[in-house]
């Protein structure tokens, strides 16, 4: 069964990407295919409902801080042009917007901003102003990773007064021992976990 979408909802979908969704990926995700038919049925549906559907991507330089090989916490992984930063083959691509995140070697953990990783600065994405220029109301936020990117989309969300809610069988953490905080995370923050 799927989510009931409105006209003034957008489904954001996190980060479906070869790197995170298949195995050889370089920072696999434990069953993170197992939510690709899910999503696309929710991706279905909200076209359907005339719902916004938005994909993002992380999409960064081959030398970036954000990895560990330059100082960072991350494994390499969804380097630009490459087969691991490509969206997973079997996911509905037909989204009315696609944003890319860390394309200067930011961090980009959030689908609303993105934060230099040395200095901090943070830079909006552009995407609360979409939403509100489009009337958006509430969105729904699937995708990867649970602990990590989707949960500060969901925290973000949250915190710019959007109606927020998680559907946690259409998302996988990079860490188990990690899901139970994030999810109490972002429930604390007011974000609906279905």
């Amino acid at each position: 069964m799927t989510y009931r979408f409105e006209s003034t909802t957008a489904l954001l979908v996190v980060d479906v990407q070869n790197d995170f969704t298949h195995p050889d990926g370089n920072l696999y995700v434990e069953g993170a295919e197992e939510i690709v038919p899910l999503v696309n049925q929710h991706i279905v549906e909200a076209r359907e409902a005339g719902a916004l559907v938005v994909h993002t991507q992380d999409w960064h330089p081959p030398s970036t801080p954000h990895f560990e090989s330059d100082g960072g916490v991350w494994p390499e992984h969804c380097v630009q042009g490459t087969w691991g930063a490509e969206l997973h083959a079997d996911l509905h691509t037909g989204a009315d917007v696609i944003l890319r995140k860390g394309t200067g070697g930011e961090d980009g953990y959030s689908a609303f901003s993105i934060r230099h990783p040395e200095t901090s600065e943070e830079r909006s994405l552009g995407l609360h102003a979409l939403l509100e220029a489009r009337g958006i109301r509430k969105v729904v936020v699937v995708g990867l990773a649970a602990d990590v990117c989707v949960k500060e989309t969901a925290l973000d969300a949250a915190s710019m007064g959007l109606e927020t809610v998680v559907l946690s069988e259409l998302t996988r953490p990079v860490d188990p021992d990690s899901a139970d905080a994030a999810y109490a995370e972002m429930a604390a923050a007011g974000v609906e976990i279905v």
